[in-house]
């Protein structure tokens, strides 16, 4: 090559040459920054996504609830991690929007209620990740099975004992049934069965009649209904039957107008008879006795004497005064009971007959 030509293609190349030598240096400088500062730590940690969804029961009865867990891959970042969660089937199994899991804390806690019969999965939903719980199998809950009664009849004015029975155990807070009865038998409007137990009493009350009446007893609980038919019959005898309650309380009498009555009601309401009772016959006293009848139930006040009582003092020991109280009922077809008998019933002197 002729000299001058040589001189200048050198010039030529000499100052590209010093461009990349430059710009090699520059791109390694910058090579080794980004190498130095990518080895540490990213700048913003990336959130933990769901692990898993737990159910502390496989299998629940409808109407019961059980406890639920979410689990995250890592702790919840500051302000903690709001969890969604979402039932395959609201009409088996419900459980609420979401749940909030602390800040620093792996997991959070959520509940399961069980409405019917069928099975469900819990799906838990954070940061585009989600996770399902293992299938929940429902079963039918607790339902009323039957209505049983201690006696098929009862004679108007008594009482019959009965129990409800559920189809299986009652859940927890037990299970509240509802009741209900045709005139002329009257039952609570509701009974308890306490939880774990399948059957609980309760009591009839019966009104008198004056012929046979089928009363019908009905419940229901859980879905499930029954029912079971009292009958009401009236009495085949007359039955004298009474108690004696004081200003105070039972079986005490006082007396009142220097003697000549005695503060406490004579009540024979619960007397019954074939027919309609016409005449209570009441006699009541101790050293004498006094004899009084009355057109309705009730003798208030009864007229008395000191001389129907033993003569003072009271007793040294204490031993309070006492009388005796009979009654006989009448119906208008004739019958006549046999006399109901009350004895001790106490009387209190208060001062009067010197005492």
């Amino acid at each position: 090559m002729p000299q001058p030509l040589m001189r200048t293609s050198l010039a030529k190349a000499l100052p590209r040459s010093r461009s990349l030598t430059m710009f090699a240096a520059t791109l390694a400088v910058a090579l080794f920054t980004i190498q130095c500062s990518g080895s540490g730590s990213p700048s913003t940690p990336t959130n933990g996504a769901v692990a898993s969804v737990t159910l502390a029961a496989s299998t629940l009865a409808a109407g019961s609830t059980t406890q639920g867990t979410v689990t995250l891959t890592a702790p919840a970042p500051a302000g903690g991690a709001n969890v969604a969660l979402a039932s395959s089937n609201p009409a088996i199994a419900t459980v609420q929007s979401s749940i909030a899991v602390a800040p620093g804390s792996t997991s959070g806690a959520f509940t399961v209620t069980a409405v019917a019969a069928g099975n469900a999965t819990i799906t838990a939903t954070f940061d585009g990740g989600s996770s399902q719980s293992p299938a929940l199998t429902v079963t039918r809950g607790a339902a009323l099975a039957s209505l049983t009664l201690s006696a098929p009849s009862v004679v108007g004015g008594q009482t019959v004992n009965a129990a409800a029975t559920l189809t299986a155990a009652a859940p927890a807070g037990g299970a509240v049934v509802s009741l209900s009865s045709a005139d002329p038998a009257t039952v609570p409007p509701s009974v308890t069965v306490p939880a774990g137990a399948t059957t609980t009493a309760f009591t009839i009350l019966t009104r008198a009649v004056g012929g046979t009446i089928a009363a019908t007893i009905s419940g229901s609980y859980g879905g499930g209904s029954a029912s079971a038919t009292l009958s009401v019959t009236r009495p085949t005898t007359a039955t004298a039957s009474f108690g004696v309650s004081g200003p105070h309380e039972t079986d005490t009498c006082v007396l009142v107008d220097n003697g000549n009555a005695i503060d406490c009601i004579f009540n024979g309401s619960t007397s019954m008879a074939p027919g309609t009772i016409v005449a209570w016959d009441w006699a009541y006293g101790s050293a004498t006795t006094r004899a009084q009848t009355t057109t309705g139930p009730l003798l208030a006040r009864p007229a008395f004497n000191c001389g129907m009582l033993p003569p003072p003092p009271l007793p040294a020991d204490g031993t309070p005064l006492t009388m005796t109280v009979t009654l006989k009922i009448h119906d208008d077809a004739g019958n006549v009971s046999a006399a109901a008998a009350e004895t001790g019933v106490r009387v209190l002197p208060q001062g009067s007959c010197g005492y």
